[in-house]
Order: structure tokens, then sequence, then C-alpha cells
């Protein structure tokens, strides 16, 4: 599989399972960071819902959220996100040691087990990435993540080297040593994602086509073992590992977990008390803000339009800014998209990253770069109608067909209909399927798109639209764009600070200069919340929630 289709299929099914709730989870908080125990006699049990069925077990075929979910609370990497999402030692028993290049880690394993017994090897990790960037494993992570961070992934990936080949080796069982193609600064946060699992190679050979079919198939080292599930069931069990090195700091003795894709009916079940915790719709979470249960997370999640520059019309400048410029965000985030949304005016989310020298937020220190304007979006209008000949415009907008995008949809054609004259936007909302279908092909002027963060760091999102990105669909290119982007990846890469500033000044150049795209709205998560759950992690990538810290307390 080649590099651009494993990272467009990854795009696409990723995408498809994170649409159940509109957008993917993210965002940097939890229930309770507090370490307090709760009372000996308080039963340690919790009930909560999933939005679905797991797609895999497999860490080497990972591409959605739920199963990152999942395998977040039953197996464990070299590293893990902590409780403010940093990179902290995992399987590692301490941060790694790396050269003067910034290209070789060196990490010293732990004294781990599998919940079989065995201990977790050096080995495990080296089987494990081999495996994920084999072209024979089809992997569809495995080459998005590697190729051009690992050293010869992308030789391998394209089957000019062998998976032996990849820069990773055990210098004995309790060292693992990785070599990179360059110096990647989000590389310790990179690898705390599914992909990067290890996987106990005597096991997953015994099992062989049964590997991962089901929980009994399965050998964990995380916090929790997986019960209860056969490879399709709508419902499974979390049951604490006491094989795990940290068992001490895992309350929970068992979660249970059912699939419910109809938020009326978490709804009822949480107020019958069988559940703990259930997610809302934007219009229940307009019903319910004022009830005490009612909590909200922030996710790194990014809504924009995404203008197909292939129309003649968008392929001018002063048309796109005044597209961009022209619909009331907070109308969307205050009535439709009501469940802790935030406006955007930005391509990068904010509570995401911080700037290395100063801390502060990435999205406050770029500031506002496409923020509503009626009036300077009608002065670009009028410049970009008389520069393309015309008077008035027709346009095709496209966007799936779930309650809240239908909303969506009709919103912005009253808002940009209204506020620029002569333009006229024919809405398609299509089933999901259908839409990712018809934005591959570019059939579509403007789709309100969406992206969730693999990892912690800006690179995530501002790749997308190099030119030759396969996720860039609107045929955006720019060789200053490239060249800050490529250069923020190689020359700047050991430099956090100047880094951070040519990572800026493409945001700028992409949302403000050009208007390639334009940022509607940061997703947010509603939830009815008993207040004795307590400790639950919510992350900035790669996975939904973390349950290693969570406890009950009543």
């Amino acid at each position: 599989m080649s590099r651009t289709k494993a990272r467009f299929t990854a795009l696409l099914s990723l995408t498809a399972v994170l649409s159940l709730g509109l957008a993917a989870c993210g965002g940097n908080s939890s229930s309770d960071s507090s370490s307090s125990t709760s009372s000996k006699s308080t039963k340690q049990v919790l009930n909560i819902t999933e939005k679905d069925t797991i797609p895999t077990m497999d860490s080497t075929m990972n591409e959605d959220i739920v199963s990152s979910t999942v395998m977040d609370q039953v197996f464990e990497g070299l590293l893990r996100l902590d409780k403010n999402d940093q990179p902290a030692p995992g399987i590692a028993k301490e941060m790694p040691k790396t050269n003067k290049a910034q290209t070789v880690y060196t990490f010293k394993l732990r004294d781990a087990k599998w919940s079989n017994g065995d201990p977790v090897t050096a080995n495990d990790f080296v089987y494990a990435w081999r495996k994920a960037i084999d072209p024979k494993q089809a992997s569809p992570y495995g080459p998005y993540l590697m190729d051009g961070v690992i050293k010869n992934a992308t030789a391998i990936t394209n089957k000019k080297m062998k998976p032996d080949q990849l820069g990773i080796k055990a210098l004995d069982d309790k060292t693992v040593q990785v070599t990179l193609e360059k110096a990647t600064p989000y590389f310790e946060t990179l690898i705390t994602s599914s992909t990067f699992l290890p996987q106990n190679q005597k096991y997953v050979e015994s099992k062989g086509k049964d590997y991962a079919t089901s929980s009994d198939n399965l050998i964990y080292d995380g916090p929790f073992v997986l019960t209860k599930w056969n490879g399709t069931s709508d419902s499974w069990t979390y049951k604490k590992n006491n094989s795990y090195w940290d068992a001490k700091s895992v309350k929970l003795s068992q979660i249970n977990v059912n699939v419910v894709k109809d938020a009326s009916t978490g709804v009822n079940l949480y107020n019958t008390g069988k559940l703990d915790r259930t997610l809302l719709n934007g219009e229940q979470a307009l019903q319910m803000k004022s009830k005490s249960d009612y909590t909200t997370y922030l996710s790194p999640s990014t809504y924009y339009l995404d203008f197909n520059q292939k129309n003649s019309a968008l392929s001018n400048v002063n048309i796109r800014k005044a597209l961009s410029l022209a619909f009331d965000k907070k109308g969307i985030t205050d009535s439709i998209a009501a469940d802790g949304a935030i406006p955007l005016d930005g391509f990068i989310p904010a509570n995401f990253v911080k700037d290395p020298k100063t801390g502060k937020d990435f999205r406050a220190e770029n500031g506002k770069l496409n923020a509503y304007n009626k009036a300077e979006a009608q002065k670009y209008w009028k410049k970009g109608l008389k520069e393309i000949g015309k008077s008035s415009l027709t346009l095709r907008y496209l966007g799936d067909d779930t309650d809240v995008a239908k909303k969506l949809g009709e919103y912005m054609q009253n808002q940009l209909q209204t506020n620029l004259p002569g333009l006229k936007l024919q809405v398609s909302q299509v089933p999901f399927k259908i839409r990712l279908e018809r934005w591959d092909k570019g059939d579509y002027d403007i789709v309100m798109s969406g992206w969730n963060p693999d990892y912690t760091d800006p690179y995530t999102f501002m790749s997308l639209f190099l030119s030759d990105s396969p996720e860039n669909h609107s045929s955006y290119a720019s060789k200053e764009y490239d060249k800050l982007i490529n250069d923020a990846e190689t020359t700047l890469a050991t430099d956090p600070e100047k880094r951070w500033a040519a990572i800026q000044k493409a945001e700028k150049l992409l949302v403000q200069q050009d208007a390639a795209v334009a940022p509607v709205y940061q997703k947010g998560w509603a939830f009815l919340q008993q207040p004795y759950v307590k400790g639950v992690v919510k992350n900035a990538s790669g996975t939904d929630f973390t349950y290693k810290w969570a406890y009950i307390q009543k």
C-alpha cells in the first residue's frame, strides 16, 4: 500500500467513525484530576456508553477512535499520555535517552507482564512495529504514522526494503532503540497512539487468524483486560488487570460498556440509573444545561469549510475571503452545535498546543484569522464578482445528512445568501459515506469537513494542506506554505521557537491571506455524568477517554 493510499484510507475510516458524534473527541480535561481514594465500601463499577461497536482489536489494523479508546484501556505502549496530556513512561520505566541529533531514542523497559504471565519484552515492540509497516499486513495507519518519521519506513512501504530494516531494534530484552529519518519534535507524543503498541509474537502466531477476533483471543498489558466481547457484540466489559505494573493506581474493578447510538435512549438509561454517564446531542444539551450533572468537554476537532479551487469562481481569493467572513459562528455554537462547541477563527484549535517559550495557547497567540465581518465580506464579494466578470453566483454546498448537519446546512445557506447578495447556495445533504466519496472525487464546491488530531502537534493539522497531501481535496497549492511547513519538519525541527513561528505564519497564510479554508467551530461534547464519577481523563489526541485513574466516590 502506498503512503498516499494508506493515509487517505485512514482518513476515511477514522472520520466515518468520528461522525457518529458529528466529530471526534479531544480536548484536555478530566472530571477530577485528584487521586484521592474513595471509601472501601464503595462499589468500584462504572457504567458507560460507547457510540459504536469495536471495529478491531488488532493494534496494527486500527484506524478509528472507538478502537483507539478501547485499546487505551487494555494495552500500553512505551509511553502513554498522562493526566495532563503529556507523554509519560508506560512500559518504558523512564523517558527515553536521545542522541545529540535527536534521531536515536533508547527506551529502557520496566518489569511488566502480559495478562497471561509472559514478560513484556523489547521484541514485542519490534515485532508489532514491523508488522504495522509490512505491506503484506496492509495496515492503514502504519505507513501513515511511520513514513518519513521512522528510519526506512517509506522505503518499506514502497517495497524497496524489508520490514526487518525498519529503524527499531531490541538491544536486549529490556532495551528498545528507535532510529528516526530526521528529528521529529512530536515523536514522543506520536508513539502513544495505538499503532505503536506491542504484540506478543508467540501468542499472536499461536492464535493465527483467530488473533484479536474476540476478547478470549487477546492478552493485555494495560490497566484493564477486555471481557465479554465476541468481535461484533454491542457491549463489553473492562476488568481490572491485576498483572498490570501500575495496578495500584487503578481503582475501578469493572467498567460495563454498552453501545448506544441514539442519545434519547442513553438519557432514558441514565435517568433510570442504568448508566453513570451518557452523551447528549445539541438539542438535549440546550435543554439540560442547567442540570447539576451536566458537563462538557472541549474537543480539538476542527470543523471548516473546504473550498474546491477547481471551481473557477472559488479559485478567486476574494470570493473565498468573502465566504470565509460572511457567517456568524456564534449562531452555530449557541443553537446548533450547542454541546460545548466554540466559534473557531483559525485552523489550529484552542487548548491544543502551547508556545514552547511563553506557554501561551497557539489559538490565543495567533489571533482571530477569519472572524465574522459582514461589511468586509461584502467588500471582498463585490471585488471578487467584478474580477470573475459576474453579478451573481451559484455554488454547491455539500454536507452530511445527520440532524445536526442538516441544521448546519440550512444555517449556512441562510447566512451566506443573506450576507452575500447574488449568491445562491444549493445545499446537498447526503449519507456520510457518499459525502466522502464526492469529496474525494472533487464533486463539490464547498464542503463542511472536520479533522481530529492523531497526535498533539500542529503538524497533524497543517500537513493536510501541503500541495502533495492526499487529504488536500481543495487543490490548494502554495509554494510559500509548503516551504514553511516542510521547514518546520526539517531544518527547524530542533529549534522550537523558530518552528513555532513558521507554523503560525503558515496558518495565517492558509486561513487569512489565501482563505483556502474557512474554520467554523471547534467541537464540544456534552454529557450527563453522575457527580460520584471522578478522575476520567479527556485526551487531546488519539483516544476519547482514559479510565486508568477513574473511580467512584459516593
